[in-house]
């Protein structure tokens, strides 16, 4: 467990403001803080064991990432699946949208539960790096 504890400090995003968002539906539609996602980055994100920690739970179309978990959706063609408005909401809010879901909400600080001492108050990613794993997850096409 203090393993995992680990690399989930390690990618927890510095305290900072938590960009603003307003949830329409089944979505955020706004890219948030007004920011561009680049794919790259956010292909980058979610292949990392201690930022991300994706593929902890998710496959990917990932081929160097050998070892892909199977406990949720594989996220393969999940920009078919959902607009970028959908994958924000389920990278900030998965609780919303699925009540008792174990994927954490990345981009949220208040109303969460079981959340350790030394990640209160500190979102998982920050609004780029947020905006980056919605660009790549939409470029993910069938």
């Amino acid at each position: 467990m203090r393993g995992l504890a680990a690399l989930l400090l390690a990618g927890a995003a510095a305290a900072q403001p938590l960009a603003p968002y307003t949830v329409q539906g089944d979505a955020i539609a706004a890219p948030l803080a007004g920011l561009a996602g680049d794919a790259a980055r956010g292909r980058a994100i979610v292949a990392n064991r201690q930022l991300g920690l994706c593929l902890l739970c998710h496959g990917a179309p990932i081929p160097e990432e050998r070892f892909q978990g199977d406990l949720a959706p594989n996220l393969a063609g999940v920009g078919t699946r959902w607009s970028a408005g959908q994958l924000r909401l389920r990278l900030v809010e998965p609780q919303r949208l699925v009540p008792g879901t174990i994927m954490p909400a990345y981009h949220r600080t208040e109303g969460l539960r079981q959340v350790g001492a030394a990640w209160r108050g500190k979102p998982l990613l920050d609004a780029q790096q947020i905006e980056d794993v919605v660009a790549y997850l939409s470029s993910l096409k069938e």
